[in-house]
C-alpha cells in the first residue's frame, strides 16, 4: 500500500515539475488579467480607427461594412440556395424556410473538393469550378424549375459597397489564387455561372462566414448580434450603430460590421505580446507581417506553433532527452487536431504518446505531461486572446446601447471551437470574467456559414418586400408640387367663397369677421385683464402696457386646469368653473374690487357681430359642453359672473387665439398682418380689405378675418389627398366629418394618425413582430409630442426605442427606423399643407393690394411649430415655392393669446374713443 502512495506521490511531483518547466519556458504566452484588459483596450482603439473615415486606410482592423442591416426576426420564408467557399472544400445548399417561421428550416447540401491545381491556379478557374458544381447540384436535386435567390459565403476579407458586391482585399488561410485580389468576386461568380449555362439563380447577397454564423444563430435566438469564427482562421462580426460607421452614408439603424480581427497587430500594437515562436510562424507563412492575431489564435497555425515549441525544447534538451526526429523537423506534421486529442479529459496522455511516437519520437511519461501542457498553454492563449477581443466588442455594444448591463448572444462556429474539448469552456469563462456587466450566451452555429448566407438572403428579401409595402403605405402622405399647388388653389377658392354673401353659409372656410380693424401702432397703454381658453388649460392674466413704448408689456398670470368632465359637461358648468378661476386669480392679485377692461381669448370658431359679441359655431379640440353652440359666449360669461355675485368685469373684446398671436407679433413688427396657430389646433387670421367682406357693412379700411381654415375640406374638395388613416381618425373623433384640414395638420390629431398607421403595419407583420399590444390599441396614447421627440436629429435610435418602450411598444432597431419614417411622413405632410394654405393667404393679400411683390410678416404660435424639429422649415420652404412673389417672414409669438387679448382690448378702446370724438 505504501508503495502505491509513493508511486502516486512520485507521479504527482513529476507532473508538477514538468508543468513548472514548461511554464518557465513559455512564460510569455501566459497572459494575466491585467494583460488581457490591456489587449481588450487596444482592440477597442483599433475598432474605432477602422470605423473612422480619417484613419480607416491605415487601420489594421478594417471594420468592413457588410450592408447586412438586420438579423432574422423569424418571419423569413422561401427557398434559397447557398454557396460556402472558404477552404479546400466548398459546400452547396438548398435551404427551405417555412412560413411558420422560427425553427422551420430544411436543408440539403453537398460538399465539393477543390483540386490542388485549381487552388494554385487562376481565380477564373476556381469560379468556373464552383459554377459547374452548383449546376451539378441543381440537376441532381431537380431544382432548376424557377429562378432561385442565392447567398454566397466568401470567407476572405472583402470591401463591400452593397450586399451583392465584394472586392477581395487579400487572401488568407493559404489561399493565393491569381487575378482575384482587387476584383469583385460576385461579378466573377456571376460571369462563371453564365459561362457554365443553364443555371437560373440570382446572386442576392455575399457574406463573410462570420456573418453567416451570426445570422444562423440569430434565426433561433433574436438576441444574437455577434458572430465569431475560431477555426482554420478567426474573425468576428457584430451589429454596429450606423451613426458610428463613417464609411457608409446614413445615420439610421444598424449594420453588421465584419471586423477582420485576424489582422489585429499588423501595425505593431501587439508587438510586446508576440513571442519569438509567433515571429517564426509569421516569417514562414505565405503572407509575412499579415494576419498576426490570426496566427496567434487560429487552427491553421496552432499545431505548427506547438511543433516549433517542441522542436526548440528538444534541441535545448528539455524534451525527448534532446532527440529530434525528421517528422518533428517537418513543417505541418503536428496539426491542430492533434492538440484536440492531446487535451482530452480522458485518454489525453495516451493520445499524446501515440501522436509523438507517430512522429518518430520515444517519449517518456514526463515528456508526455510536458507536451500536453505545451498544448494547453497554446490553446489557452488562443482562447484568452479571442476573449479579450470579444470583450471589447461586447463592451462597445453595451455602451452603444447606453446600458448598465447587456444581455446578448454570440453565435460561434469553427473547428477549433467545435472539436477542442476544453476551448469553449475556457473562452466563456474568460469572457464573463472580463465583462462582468454583460450576460453572454454562446450558441454553436449549425451549418453556420452556408445556412447563414441563405438567412442573409432571406432577410434581404424580407426587408426589400417590407420596404416596398412601407414605401407604398407612406407614399399616400408624400405630396408633390402639383398636389400642393392644387391645395393652394382650392384654399384660395374657399377663402373667396367664405367672404361672399351668397356662398358664405356653405363655405368650408368660414372667414369669420373679428371686428379688429387694425394692428397695434405702439401708442397703446393701460392695465387689462385677459382670459385665455383654448385647450385643457385656462389662463387668467393681468397685462400692463406702458405708453408709447414697444416691448414694454408686463404680465402676471395663473394657469388653471379644465377637467375632462367639465369640458364635456354642460355649458353652465364650464362657465361657472371659468368664473371660479377668475375669482381665485383676482384674490391672488388683490384686485377683486378693480373693474379692469377685459379681453377674452376664446380659441374656437365664433360668428361675431361685434368685437364683444361672439356666437360659438362649433366646439373643437375635444370640447363638447352642451347648450353652447349657437349662443353668445360673452353673454354666457356675463351670466356666470352674475351667478357668482362677487365681482363685475368690463368685457371689451372676444378674440380668437390666432388673432391674439397676430396682434402680439404686430406690436413688435408693424409688417405683421397674419396670425398662424400650429399647435393642438390649426388656424390662420389676416387683415382683409373691408370692401371684400360682403356680409359686413362698410368698404373703408381693413378688418382681421379669422379664417377657421381647420374646416377646409368639409365639402369633400380635398378627398384626393386624404388617406384611409385620416378617415379612421375622423370617424373616431367627437366631430366626425368636421375640421378635416385641422385633423391633417394639427397636434391634436397627428399622433393619432401615426397610431393608426402603426396598427396597420403591425397587422401586416411589418412592425413589432406582428404583435399589437393593448397600449397600441389605446386611442390617444401616441401623443404628438412623441413625433417631435422621435424626429429630433439629435436623437439616436436607441432613444427612439426608449420612447416606444415607455409606450409599451417593445421595438427592434428596425421598428424604430420605421416608426421614425412614419412620424416624418405624417408631420411633413402637415407642414406642407399649412404651407400651401399660407401661400393662398399671402397671394390673396398681394392681389388685394395690386402688388407684384409683397413683403409681409406672419406671427406664429403653437407647440407643433415651436417644438417640432422640422415643421417650421418645411412650412417656410413650401410657402416660398408656392408663393414666389411674396417675401414672407415668420416671427414666433411670446405669450401670444393673453398678451394679444389685452392689445386687442386696448386697440378696441382706442377705436371706440376715435369713433366717439367729433371730427
Amino acid at each position: 500500500m505504501f508503495a502505491v502512495h509513493l508511486l502516486s506521490f512520485y507521479f504527482s511531483k513529476l507532473q508538477e515539475d514538468q508543468i513548472k518547466k514548461v511554464d518557465r519556458y513559455l512564460y510569455a504566452m501566459r497572459l494575466s488579467d491585467e494583460q488581457l484588459v490591456d489587449i481588450s483596450s487596444r482592440f477597442r482603439l483599433e475598432m474605432e480607427k477602422g470605423l473612422s473615415n480619417e484613419s480607416n486606410s491605415t487601420a489594421a482592423v478594417k471594420m468592413l461594412p457588410t450592408h447586412v442591416y438586420s438579423t432574422p426576426d423569424g418571419s423569413e420564408k422561401g427557398e434559397f440556395l447557398a454557396l460556402d467557399l472558404g477552404g479546400s472544400k466548398f459546400k452547396v445548399l438548398q435551404v427551405k424556410v417555412s412560413e411558420d417561421g422560427k425553427g422551420k428550416v430544411q436543408m440539403e447540401s453537398e460538399t465539393f473538393p477543390i483540386p490542388e491545381e485549381i487552388l494554385n491556379g487562376r481565380g477564373t478557374e476556381l469560379f468556373e469550378h464552383v459554377a459547374a458544381s452548383l449546376k451539378s447540384f441543381l440537376e441532381k436535386h431537380h431544382i432548376n424549375q424557377k429562378r432561385k435567390p442565392l447567398g454566397f459565403t466568401f470567407s476572405f476579407p472583402c470591401a463591400q459597397s452593397k450586399i451583392d458586391e465584394g472586392v477581395l482585399l487579400s487572401w488568407s488561410k493559404n489561399f493565393k489564387l491569381r487575378g482575384v485580389q482587387g476584383t469583385n468576386v460576385v461579378q466573377s461568380l456571376r460571369k462563371a455561372i453564365r459561362k457554365v449555362g443553364d443555371v437560373d439563380v440570382d446572386v442576392l447577397a455575399m457574406v463573410n462566414d462570420t456573418v453567416g454564423a451570426m445570422m444562423t444563430c440569430g434565426y433561433d435566438d433574436q438576441n444574437c448580434e455577434v458572430g465569431v469564427i475560431i477555426g482554420t482562421g478567426t474573425n468576428a462580426c457584430y451589429m454596429e450603430e450606423m451613426r458610428h460607421i463613417d464609411l457608409v452614408e446614413g445615420d439610421e439603424g444598424r449594420m453588421c460590421i465584419n471586423t477582420e480581427w485576424g489582422a489585429f497587430g499588423e501595425d505593431g500594437v501587439l508587438d510586446d505580446f508576440i513571442t519569438s515562436f509567433d515571429r517564426e510562424i509569421d516569417a514562414a507563412s505565405i503572407n509575412p507581417g499579415k494576419q498576426l492575431f490570426e496566427k496567434m489564435v487560429s487552427g491553421l497555425y496552432m499545431g505548427e506553433l506547438v511543433r516549433l515549441i517542441l522542436l526548440k525544447m528538444a534541441k535545448k534538451g528539455l524534451l525527448f532527452h534532446g532527440q529530434v526526429s525528421d517528422a518533428l523537423r517537418t513543417k505541418g506534421t503536428f496539426q491542430t487536431n492533434h492538440i484536440c486529442l492531446i487535451e482530452q479529459y480522458k485518454g489525453g496522455l495516451e493520445n499524446t504518446r501515440e501522436i509523438l511516437e507517430d512522429l518518430g519520437l520515444n517519449p517518456s511519461d514526463d515528456d508526455c505531461i510536458a507536451v500536453q501542457h505545451v498544448c494547453t498553454i497554446v490553446s489557452f492563449r488562443s482562447a484568452n486572446l479571442v476573449a479579450a477581443a470579444l470583450a471589447a466588442i461586447l463592451t462597445r455594444i453595451r455602451e452603444n446601447k447606453k446600458l448598465k448591463t447587456l444581455r446578448t448572444t454570440v453565435g460561434v462556429d469553427g473547428t477549433v471551437y467545435r472539436t477542442h474539448p476544453q476551448y469553449p469552456k475556457r473562452l466563456h469563462k474568460v469572457v464573463r470574467h472580463l465583462v462582468s456587466d454583460c450576460h453572454v450566451r454562446f450558441v454553436l452555429s449549425e451549418s453556420g456559414s452556408a445556412k447563414g448566407a441563405a438567412m442573409v438572403t432571406a432577410v434581404a428579401q424580407r426587408l426589400a418586400s417590407q420596404r416596398k409595402e412601407i414605401d407604398d403605405t407612406l407614399a399616400a402622405f408624400a405630396l408633390n408640387s402639383t398636389q400642393l399647388h392644387e391645395v393652394k388653389k382650392k384654399m384660395h377658392v374657399e377663402l373667396e367663397r367664405g367672404l361672399k354673401k351668397d356662398s358664405h353659409p356653405t363655405a368650408s372656410v368660414k372667414m369669420l369677421p373679428t371686428y379688429v380693424y387694425r394692428t397695434p401702432d405702439g401708442t397703446e397703454r393701460g392695465k387689462y385683464l385677459a382670459l385665455d381658453l383654448g385647450g385643457t388649460n385656462f389662463r387668467v392674466l393681468v397685462v400692463k402696457i406702458r405708453t408709447g413704448m414697444r416691448n414694454s408689456v408686463r404680465m402676471y398670470n395663473k394657469i388653471y386646469a379644465i377637467p375632462q368632465e367639465i369640458m364635456q359637461g354642460t355649458g353652465e358648468e364650464l362657465f361657472d368653473h371659468i368664473v371660479q378661476c377668475i375669482s381665485d386669480f383676482l384674490d391672488y392679485m388683490g384686485i377683486k374690487n378693480t373693474r379692469l377692461p377685459l379681453g377674452f381669448t376664446f380659441s374656437f370658431p365664433c360668428s361675431q357681430t361685434g368685437i364683444d359679441k361672439g356666437d360659438l359655431v362649433c366646439w373643437t379640440k375635444g370640447f363638447k359642453a352642451t347648450d353652447c353652440e349657437g349662443y353668445d359666449i360673452v353673454d354666457m360669461l356675463r351670466e356666470a359672473i352674475k351667478r357668482r355675485k362677487e365681482f363685475d368685469l368690463d368685457i371689451v373684446a372676444i378674440v380668437n387665439d390666432t388673432v391674439g398671436t397676430m396682434m402680439t407679433c404686430a406690436y413688435e413688427d408693424p409688417k405683421c398682418q397674419i396670425g398662424l396657430i400650429a399647435g393642438t389646433g390649426s388656424n390662420v387670421c389676416y387683415m382683409e380689405e373691408m370692401k371684400n367682406i360682403e356680409f359686413v357693412e362698410g368698404d373703408e379700411g381693413q378688418m382681421c378675418i379669422n379664417t377657421e381654415w381647420g374646416g377646409f375640406g368639409e365639402n369633400d374638395n380635398i378627398e384626393d389627398i386624404r388617406t384611409r388613416y385620416d378617415r379612421e381618425v375622423d370617424e373616431g373623433s367627437l366631430n366626425a366629418g368636421k375640421q378635416r384640414f385641422e385633423k391633417m395638420t394639427s397636434g391634436m390629431y397627428l399622433g393619432e394618425i401615426v397610431r393608426q398607421i402603426l396598427i396597420d403595419l403591425t397587422k401586416r407583420g411589418l412592425l413589432f413582430r406582428g404583435r399589437i399590444t393593448e397600449t397600441l390599441k389605446t386611442k390617444g396614447i401616441f401623443e404628438t409630442r412623441f413625433l417631435s421627440q422621435i424626429e429630433s436629429d439629435r436623437l439616436a435610435l436607441l432613444q427612439v426605442r426608449s420612447i416606444l418602450q415607455t409606450l409599451g411598444l417593445d421595438s427592434t432597431c428596425d421598428d424604430s427606423i420605421i416608426v421614425k419614417e412614419v412620424c416624418g411622413a405624417v408631420s411633413r405632410r402637415a407642414a406642407q399643407l399649412c404651407g400651401a394654405g399660407m401661400a393662398a393667404i399671402v397671394d390673396k393679400i398681394r392681389e388685394n393690394r395690386g402688388l407684384e411683390h409683397l413683403e409681409i410678416t406672419v406671427g406664429v404660435d403653437g407647440t407643433l411649430y415651436k417644438l417640432h424639429p422640422h415643421f417650421s422649415t418645411i412650412l417656410k420652404d413650401t410657402v416660398r415655392e408656392l408663393a414666389p412673389n411674396c417675401k414672407v417672414d415668420f416671427i414666433l409669438s411670446e405669450d401670444g393669446s393673453g398678451k394679444g387679448a389685452a392689445l386687442i382690448t386696448a386697440v378696441a378702446r382706442q377705436h371706440h374713443r376715435e369713433k366717439q370724438e367729433p371730427r
